[in-house]
């Protein structure tokens, strides 16, 4: 006699289909969010990038073609803005984070108003950065700035930081370090803390101290934290921008010397319109950014795999 069929549980079907789908339906109004608010805007400039003589209103454009690439290349400007963005980004991001392994490991000493020291660090971090910059373009000042009268007590004379182009970028950066040493510090304080302190009573034991305990366990433990933290701030200097715009007025500069990349891409489309040309140098500094960030993480590669095969 043949085998009867047993019936089919659909209800239970029902519940093994749901309880797969189950998680995406979750992750659905994320993604939906991501698709709408991410790569849509995404696509829509790279797109734009490639449209000869797009016009916004009318959402028209003459032909596809790389002659936007092309203005961007060759205009000095953007010259100049790609020179003075790498400038920024080669001095704020090593400096800040030298600064901010130096700051962190202090806070983690559990020395006596630690946790004052560690509130004021991070009060910038919950400041209107407009707020802030205002602020720095009055200790500038060079008649009445708090800077320029701490370095009188050194024999300086009043140096015009906001009003000679040789100044501009030490003004810049000084306040770029400034501005980002807050969360500099809150990660690698973080990674400080996670540090086994077995490690350190093993190399009191054998008899190491301060500096050298320092240089052969807190730096070597803290690398990839260190990696971290370069990456994401070379993103974030790379996007320079709301630190300039208040020391200047609005203005690139005190001789309009001191364009950055994102204030070439804004002075493109907010003031000639041309979005197009925004868009290529958007995909410019995009290109810049990852290479930049790339090299960061071979170098952290690099660096595991010596330590792996104990190579100093």
């Amino acid at each position: 006699m043949k085998k009867q069929k047993q019936p089919v549980d659909r209800e239970l079907v029902d519940r093994s289909f749901l309880s797969r789908i189950e998680p995406y339906l979750y992750l659905l109004p994320f993604l939906i969010g991501i698709a709408v608010f991410t790569l849509y805007p995404v696509i829509n400039v790279v797109l734009m990038s490639f449209k000869e003589g797009y016009s916004y209103l009318s959402r028209s454009f003459d032909q596809w073609g790389l002659a936007n690439y092309q203005t961007v290349l060759s205009d000095l400007k953007f010259a100049q803005a790609i020179s003075n963005t790498l400038k920024y980004v080669i001095l704020v991001v090593p400096i800040s984070t030298c600064i901010a392994v130096v700051v962190a490991y202090l806070l983690n000493q559990k020395l006596r108003f630690s946790a004052l020291f560690q509130t004021a660090y991070f009060l910038p971090m919950v400041t209107s950065i407009t707020a802030v910059g205002l602020a720095w373009k009055l200790m500038y000042n060079k008649n009445f700035g708090i800077i320029n009268y701490l370095l009188s007590f050194f024999g300086v004379d009043p140096i015009p930081w906001l009003e000679k182009a040789a100044y501009s970028i030490p003004a810049l950066v000084i306040f770029g370090i400034w501005n980002i040493l807050p969360f500099t510090i809150i990660l690698l304080l973080s990674g400080l803390q996670n540090i086994d302190p077995q490690y350190y009573t093993a190399a009191r034991v054998d008899g190491s101290k301060g500096l050298r305990i320092f240089l052969r366990i807190t730096v070597p433990l803290l690398a990839p934290t260190i990696f971290l933290v370069c990456i994401v701030n070379t993103i974030s200097c790379f996007k320079v921008f709301s630190e300039l715009y208040p020391l200047f007025n609005g203005k690139p500069g005190p001789f309009n010397n001191l364009y950055t990349v994102v204030y070439y891409i804004r002075y493109a489309m907010m003031e000639n319109r041309k979005y197009g040309i925004a868009a290529a140098a958007a995909l410019v500094l995009f290109l810049f950014i990852f290479v930049f960030t790339m090299v960061q993480l071979l170098l952290q590669k690099k660096t595991k795999r010596r330590s792996a095969d104990g190579q100093p």
